[in-house]
């Protein structure tokens, strides 16, 4: 068999296991699960990838699955990446309605594309033809939510980061991967195309923030209080007082929230907590807007009188997707799609962690059409299940073919030609470091001065 010859037998494969490929998104999309709690997922990818005969190996940092298919001659080893995670979008008409967990974010549609393409390529026997190996990856808590939960899990000795991709290269998960592709579902709102790629996207970091005041009556004696509400919201006022000073093209975004304003209307509130991300194009530039969020904060502790504990946690890496990557992503995407709907993206202001891998090997991580509404909104959904399940499958598929084809010569020259940023040894010490506790006490402060 040609190479030609075996694209087409797995396309055929795919699209003879049509129905349960997409079966397994909607599955997926039905019972929703956050990051580092994806069990009846990760199960569900567990037994698809056995029931092939993939030897597989589960709970890496947690809930983590992954399976290899060797090929039949030594060559490099491509990861295929689906994210297991939901984001809490309680609003969603199929979110879970106890933990809010709502797939508004396409990682059912990554799960399906990744079995998709496991199917095709066991089933049309890709692997006689191919060297090295291709991983199916599917990998926990790419969306950086429940910042608490997370850091008690790393406080407990469970996790070492408080992200996925993060933690399992921490683990070694990823240490015999060459490169690695996946594909994020995308919607009219990213743009007129049927695919795209975008050349970067922002790196972050992540601040939990606890103003700690002291609580009296808020009627009778609001004297005697000291009030953390207003502490906060003099800080989201001295944040936004920053964002003149930072530079447009470093696509800084700092966006807290209050997740606690007190516990009475009718106590001074003594226990005030905010989270929020510092996001930028570089990593300077992130832990330069990082700076100013921090003196904000504690500006406003000054000002109150009250104590604020600043927690910093390291978020994701900028995105640098591979050109040569993107170059191949785009010639099947085209043969699916037509070339005419192929789109060159800007950089983008949101993050992932796919970014961390990209750090520190060749990596792709593009977009395909297939949903309908708001990112992250309560009416996203994979409307096309045709775009948004199957063409993602074969696309990975073919990719993995074309990279391991032979003596696996296109993956090689492409991790030839890509000069890591990081080694993994300077990304994991780069990223601890950015660990960081603070407490600051304003009203000390205001007494030294007096």
């Amino acid at each position: 068999m040609d190479r030609e010859g075996l694209r087409a037998a797995v396309a055929a494969a795919i699209d003879r296991r049509r129905e349960q490929i997409i079966g397994a998104g909607e599955a997926v999309m039905d019972q929703p699960e956050l990051g580092f709690k994806e069990v009846v997922t990760a199960r569900r990818v567990a037994d698809t990838l056995t029931a092939l005969g993939l030897p597989c190996e589960e709970g890496l940092a947690i809930t983590g699955v992954k399976a290899t298919l060797a090929g039949t001659r030594p060559g490099p080893t491509l990861a295929l990446l689906g994210e297991l995670d939901a984001l809490i979008v309680p609003d969603h008409p199929r979110a879970d309605p106890v933990t809010g967990a709502a797939h508004a974010c396409g990682h059912n549609a990554q799960i399906a594309a990744l079995l998709g393409a496991a199917i095709g390529l066991v089933d049309a026997g890709a692997a006689a033809h191919l060297a090295g190996k291709v991983v199916f990856f599917a990998v926990p808590a790419e969306e950086f939510v429940e910042i608490e939960y997370r850091l008690g899990l790393v406080r407990q000795g469970r996790i070492g980061f408080p992200a996925g991709k993060p933690e399992l290269v921490r683990l070694g998960h990823f240490d015999d991967v060459d490169l690695a592709v996946m594909i994020h579902s995308s919607s009219p709102e990213w743009g007129d195309g049927a695919a795209g790629v975008a050349e970067s996207s922002n790196g972050f970091l992540a601040k939990t923030v606890r103003f700690v005041g002291r609580a009296a009556h808020a009627g009778g004696s609001p004297e005697r209080g000291t009030n953390a509400l207003q502490a906060a919201t003099l800080a989201l006022g001295a944040i936004n007082a920053q964002r003149e000073t930072f530079r447009d093209q470093d696509c800084v975004r700092v966006h807290p929230i209050i997740t606690r304003g007190g516990d009475l209307v009718n106590i001074v509130p003594a226990d005030v907590r905010l989270e929020t991300y510092v996001r930028a194009r570089t990593a300077t530039a992130m832990l330069d807007a990082a700076a100013k969020v921090d003196r904000a904060l504690r500006g406003a502790a000054t000002a109150l009188g009250c104590r604020v504990e600043i927690d910093t946690v390291p978020g994701y890496l900028p995105l640098l997707n591979n050109p040569d990557l993107a170059a191949l992503f785009r010639e099947h995407a085209g043969a699916l799609f037509g070339a005419d709907s192929l789109r060159q993206y800007p950089h983008g202001g949101g993050s992932t962690d796919a970014g961390d891998l990209s750090q520190i090997m060749p990596l792709l991580h593009p977009v395909m059409s297939g949903a309908s509404g708001s990112v992250h909104g309560p009416d996203w959904r994979i409307a096309d299940l045709e775009a948004g399940y199957v063409a993602p499958a074969k696309t990975l598929a073919m990719m993995a073919i074309d990279l391991l084809w032979g003596e696996g010569a296109r993956a090689r020259q492409i991790i030839d030609d890509h000069p890591p940023a990081l080694s993994r040894r300077a990304y994991l010490q780069q990223q601890q470091a950015i660990f960081h506790r603070e407490d600051f006490d304003g009203s000390a402060i205001g007494e030294a001065t007096r």
